[in-house]
């Protein structure tokens, strides 16, 4: 009896303490199943040697975006060494986010080719504002961008226009957007690219020396495309602090990560 007894309580012990433990293991396996990016920060040396431009927002920026990650269950490391692209370390990111990343920020061929498999092997990509402003001798990763930086006139208002509101990168966004930046023009209209933002040039104050920038009546400001086996997504604004506490652009941003890392469709 006593033997019996025994039995039944080491059994009894043994459900409890699965009971116990499986959703400890549940909840583990569900982290390690959360999705994570790499915040990349890296301010390159062009050919000349001059390094690139570093933007001052760069620290508040990493901040913001580790914040919103944590906020959204999205795992985030960040890094400025470019030996981090590489197949073993890539492979752990749904997406790579280059926050004002400017010249040359990945130097090397080996590099270069480890970053073009990521995202032929369906990784995602994120450029943030000067993300544009790099490897202009890199055609493919123009083509990932979607387009390269020309010139820029001051920081100012400006009023854009959100032409495509069916998006997450979109939703709760005004049709008209007004807001302070600093805003790019580009060397060539980006090509093959879903545009969800454009500018309205006769908003913009230009100067005698910088009147040569203006793009037309057709100015794309954020665009997203599907490319080369993965997924793309450009916005031009973050360059100013202010950028970094502004709901309407963080939620803006949010959905562009969420469709570049994998987790939801661009398209509502």
């Amino acid at each position: 009896m006593r033997d019996q007894i025994k039995t039944n309580f080491l059994f009894i012990c043994v459900v409890l303490l699965a009971m116990i433990t499986l959703p400890i293991c549940q909840v583990s396996a569900q982290a390690q199943r959360r999705p994570t990016v790499l915040i990349y920060t890296k301010i390159g040396v062009g050919k000349n040697g001059a390094r690139g431009f570093q933007h001052n927002s760069i620290p508040l920026a990493t901040t913001a975006i580790l914040k919103l990650m944590g906020q959204n269950r999205i795992g985030a490391d960040f890094s400025g060494d470019p030996a981090d692209f590489n197949d073993a370390t890539l492979k752990k990111y749904a997406a790579v986010i280059f926050v004002s990343t400017t010249s040359d920020n990945i130097p090397t061929d080996d590099e270069k080719a480890a970053f073009k498999r990521y995202i032929e092997a369906g990784g995602g990509y994120v450029g943030i504002h000067a993300a544009t402003d790099a490897n202009y001798d890199w055609q493919w990763y123009g083509d990932l961008a979607g387009a390269y930086f020309k010139g820029h006139p001051t920081p100012q208002m400006a009023t854009l226009n959100v032409v495509d509101t069916n998006t997450i990168a979109t939703k709760g966004l005004p049709h008209v957007w007004k807001r302070v930046d600093e805003y790019y023009h580009f060397k060539a209209l980006p090509k093959d690219v879903h545009v969800l933002i454009t500018i309205d040039e006769s908003t913009i104050t230009y100067t005698p020396q910088n009147e040569n920038l203006k793009m037309g009546p057709y100015h794309p400001m954020a665009w997203w495309h599907d490319f080369d086996g993965g997924r793309a997504f450009y916005t031009e604004f973050g360059h100013t602090d202010e950028s970094w506490s502004d709901p309407l652009f963080l939620q803006h941003l949010l959905g562009g990560i969420q469709y570049a890392a994998g987790i939801k469709k661009m398209q509502l």
